[in-house]
């Protein structure tokens, strides 16, 4: 089933609810929509990863080291920035460490402490693998204008600064 379809089978949806709840917010409506375009957005990521036998959280993990400016952080880091608890950065470092493409070892200026670092394969392999991803990006946001990208980006902070001040008037860590 395409998208579209499910975006029409989730308008009926939502119009069937209604007819039970008539005062059933829209807002229901936008966040299910948010939902289902994250799990296409996610599904074509992957298959986009597929090929290099990687996975989301792998992925996530090389661009933060990447993006480093000595491609090196902690494990704990790590997980702020990927969304990955403990056990499944130990996963992900083993499985990194296994294909050569970071390394994993004490910190030189804390030997308690575990240092991740990016290799020069890992460099090299996430530089070669990135840009043939840019056109499955580009299509997706194609026929946005600059204006466009910039209010979905400005809406899209919005909409996570409301989840964040939910979460803190739930009594979680902001």
């Amino acid at each position: 089933m395409s998208l579209i379809d499910h975006l029409k089978r989730l308008d009926e949806g939502i119009a069937g609810i209604r007819k039970v709840i008539p005062d059933m917010p829209e807002d229901a409506a936008l966040c299910r929509t948010l939902l289902l375009l994250a799990e296409y957005m996610q599904a074509e990521f992957e298959q986009q990863l597929r090929p290099y036998k990687l996975n989301d959280s792998e992925f996530r993990t090389l661009a933060i080291l990447l993006s480093r400016p000595d491609g090196t952080s902690t494990p704990g880091e790590l997980c702020v920035y990927t969304s990955q608890g403990a056990t499944n950065m130990t996963r992900i470092a083993n499985a990194l460490v296994k294909r050569g493409l970071i390394t994993r070892g004490p910190s030189a200026e804390d030997r308690r402490q575990v240092v991740m670092q990016i290799t020069a394969t890992g460099r090299r392999f996430v530089q070669k693998m990135l840009p043939g991803m840019f056109p499955s990006l580009q299509s997706i946001f194609s026929g946005f204008t600059p204006t466009d990208r910039r209010h979905l980006k400005r809406l899209l902070r919005k909409l996570a600064q409301n989840l964040t001040q939910l979460e803190h008037e739930a009594g979680d860590p902001p």
